[in-house]
């Protein structure tokens, strides 16, 4: 993958690279937030490692910038500010994932490993369809009624798997483990972030909404006409 780290911690970004570059990535560094996001926009990477404390431009201006900006780089938060709401509030920014310093170099290895899998994971279906949604998993793009949408990965991740078997009700514990693949690393709580964003991105602007939450089940995604006819 090429990789890019905007990172202001100097010695931290050239461990980041050196191990990155060792497992075979492309990796190149930034050490402010606006360069990060003029490289981020000049020369689009695969996925962006990212501090939010940055000087200038602040690591969470630089993620919803990106995100205005349609970049489907897949971005990984990487920072001290480790509680609760700032992790939420990276997540809701558009973030894919999120790792709080001080960290283990082989766990941040391992998160990037995973977020590369999920872009390079092949899926049997190359066009998905749920009433007026339509995905096209080879090109990753989505569209409602003819309009396109602009999802971050990790969206696009969430919606695949719920359009892949529409009208199954999939836990917030599947979804994790379908999306970050192992458990116990994430907080189902996260799950609903991403639902909220997908549901303000797809049904907000719609009479219709397709995805629905069954209290204390889970969530699915259905064709309200289909949904109707078989009471």
């Amino acid at each position: 993958m090429r990789i890019l780290v905007i990172e202001d911690d100097a010695r931290l970004a050239r461990q980041i690279i050196r191990d990155l570059q060792l497992a075979n990535h492309e990796a190149t560094a930034a050490n402010d937030g606006a360069e990060g996001l003029r490289a981020a926009l000049r020369d689009p990477p695969d996925l962006i490692v990212l501090d939010l404390n940055l000087p200038g431009m602040d690591g969470l201006a630089v993620l919803e910038n990106l995100r205005n900006a349609h970049s489907t780089a897949r971005i990984l938060i990487l920072t001290a500010l480790d509680a609760v709401s700032d992790r939420v509030k990276g997540l809701k920014a558009g973030a894919d994932d999120y790792l709080g310093k001080p960290f283990a170099m082989n766990e941040l290895m391992a998160r990037i490993e995973a977020l590369g899998r999920r872009a390079a994971t092949p899926t049997a279906a190359d066009l998905l369809k749920v009433a007026d949604l339509q995905m096209d998993v080879q090109h990753r793009h989505v569209s409602r009624a003819g309009q396109p949408i602009a999802l971050s990965p990790r969206e696009f991740d969430v919606l695949q798997v719920l359009m892949q078997e529409p009208g199954r009700v999939f836990s917030r514990t599947e979804l994790c483990e379908r999306i970050w693949q192992r458990e116990h690393e994430y907080d189902t709580r996260t799950v609903e972030i991403f639902i909220a964003r997908l549901r303000k991105k797809i049904d907000s602007a719609f009479d219709q909404p397709l995805i629905q939450t069954l209290r204390y089940v889970g969530y699915t995604i259905r064709d309200p006409a289909l949904a109707a006819g078989a009471r």
